[in-house]
């Protein structure tokens, strides 16, 4: 039976070492709070203290849980103070060096049988284990910020950790009320692995130009569902912080270029531009530590109140599948009048003589689209702006016609009826004013219009699905099971949903297929599909429709 921790120590009383106690005030722990000097530990008092009190202002805490909370904390300067508690758990700044260091001095200071704990996020619990000489008593706790609020805890064993210490630690999550996923000591853990290459990717792509800023975080918040874009994000981890990561975790884990950090991030953290921290990341704040952006020379002009003259009057929609139907309705419901096709042959087209806008939403194959976009440039007036609602090259269906500049993509991330984001897809040779009525669109709609520009995946899907594909990896390598995945990401990003339940709502084949569609157009090796994806389609297990896929039964390589 695992032991009741009555005692912890927490070292580093920052914005999460002050988080940590709370937690464990909050479930009833006695903590000694400890820091390197007297000015160290008021700054640390203070944030506990507006945690709570802001607590109770929200109706989160009653004043007298607050009060109870507070006096089982005891505030020490010294890591003598500890010679006597259960468990210390350490928050101090990402340095291998520095936790060495700590680690050697506890291991002389706290009792035989302490547990000694990391909350690092991205180092080897192993070579923290070494410097004492209890390494069988060293395993990482690995909290995420804001604490008190996020759910999950990673807790990282190594080959030498003893089990009982493990069995202890997972027991005092349960009573903490937080969810504790037990993985290996590897570079980034579940979640850190996961979320930084796709922060990463996001940033490669604003340093491209591909998309602005906004459009990027705009993308990934309304058409994945996600707390915060990409870029805001990292300016709230800060840039100096998420650097580290990445160069950890590209050293550790075997220099996976999905964690070779974008070198923007370099250049920015040797300019002083750290995020919120300091006033001034991939936004501009109105003072340093604020979340209060600010308009700067990058922030777009504001969008019009009302659609203008490029909105169009009167929609074509051609296809007859689960996309067309429900395009259908979002039309009809923004009070568009709506001409329906079923399929792309026959004089049924003719319909479509007078349209202002085509949008196809074909379930064929590439060449049936390219076909189709050929007679409706026969077909319709020189004036009418022809879009696909597919995810495939926009350029080739430009290109089959005699209009390319009038060719966009008009794109609606799953599932269509209800995602508040239009993702607007120009080629090389579109038009300002085919640009302009895909805005104009959007704004109709009462959705979000971003732009970018024509390549494999678009925004959404092009930061989606090889975070997916490293899930799937992840699975693959027997580092997690697919739940402990999904757990980590909904309760320790805040995403609505985990990568293998989304999977299985998309479909395996339709996430293959555009995995592949990414990895043919940038040839990267960590791109490449997950062989593990591909076994599942070749097996027919592909999701929800077809009544098992990834969470419906146990699947092995």
């Amino acid at each position: 039976m695992a032991r009741e921790i009555g005692s912890v120590g927490v070292v580093g009383l920052g914005t999460m070492g002050a988080g940590i106690v709370e937690v464990f005030a909050r479930n009833g722990v006695d903590v000694l709070a400890v820091e390197i000097s007297e000015a160290a530990l008021e700054r640390g008092r203070v944030t506990l203290t507006g945690s709570t009190d802001r607590a109770v202002a929200r109706g989160k805490l009653a004043p007298e849980q607050r009060d109870a909370l507070l006096r089982r904390v005891t505030f020490a300067v010294g890591l003598a103070a500890l010679d006597d508690v259960d468990l210390v758990i350490e928050a101090v700044p990402e340095r291998l060096d520095l936790k060495r260091r700590l680690f050697a001095d506890l291991d002389r200071i706290c009792r035989p049988d302490t547990i000694l704990a990391t909350n690092t996020s991205s180092l080897s619990v192993t070579e923290i284990a070494v410097a004492t000489g209890r390494p069988e008593q060293v395993v990482g706790m690995h909290f995420f910020n804001p604490a008190p609020v996020m759910k999950l805890v990673e807790v990282i064993r190594t080959v030498v950790t003893a089990p009982e210490a493990v069995a202890d630690v997972e027991a005092l999550c349960a009573r903490l009320g937080k969810v504790g996923v037990t993985v290996d000591d590897r570079a980034g853990f579940i979640a850190n692995s996961l979320l930084f290459g796709y922060l990463n990717q996001a940033v490669a792509m604003f340093e491209a130009r591909y998309a602005t800023r906004e459009d990027l975080d705009a993308a990934m918040r309304l058409g994945c569902g996600l707390p915060m874009g990409p870029l805001a994000l990292l300016d709230l981890i800060g840039l100096d912080t998420a650097y580290e990561i990445l160069d950890t975790m590209y050293r550790r884990g075997g220099r996976n270029r999905r964690h070779a950090a974008v070198p923007l991030i370099r250049q920015m953290v040797t300019a002083g531009l750290l995020g919120r921290k300091s006033g001034r990341g991939f936004y501009t704040y109105e003072r340093p530590g604020s979340a209060v952006v600010v308009p700067d020379d990058l922030t777009p002009p504001a969008v019009e109140s009302a659609a203008g003259d490029a909105a169009p009057g009167v929609v074509g929609l051609v296809g007859s599948g689960p996309l067309a139907t429900a395009l259908a309705g979002v039309f009809a419901a923004a009070g568009y009048r709506v001409v329906a096709v079923s399929g792309g042959e026959g004089p049924e087209l003719d319909r479509l003589a007078e349209v202002d806008l085509v949008v196809e939403a074909l379930d064929g194959e590439a060449a049936d689209r390219r076909a189709l976009f050929t007679r409706l440039d026969a077909v319709c007036r020189p004036a009418t702006v022809l879009a696909t609602a597919g995810t495939g090259p926009v350029i080739d269906l430009a290109m089959a016609t005699g209009r390319p500049a009038d060719v966009i993509g008009l794109h609606f991330p799953y599932p269509a009826a209800d995602r508040q984001l239009v993702e607007i897809v120009r080629t090389v040779r579109t038009s300002a004013r085919a640009t302009a009525v895909g805005r104009a669109v959007a704004l109709a709609l009462g959705r979000t219009g971003v732009v970018c520009a024509d390549r494999a995946g678009f925004v959404v899907d092009a930061l989606l699905l090889p975070y997916l594909n490293d899930a799937i990896g992840m699975l693959e390598a027997s580092y997690a099971t697919a739940e402990d995945i999904d757990h980590a990401m909904r309760l320790g990003c805040a995403y609505p949903v985990g990568p293998f339940e989304l999977l299985d709502r998309v479909g395996l084949d339709v996430a293959l297929d555009l995995q592949r569609g990414i990895y043919r157009a940038a040839r990267e090796p960590g791109l490449a599909p997950a062989p593990l994806l591909e076994q599942m389609v070749t097996a027919g297990y592909l999701g929800r429709g077809s009544g098992r896929g990834f969470r419906e039964g146990t699947v092995s390589s």
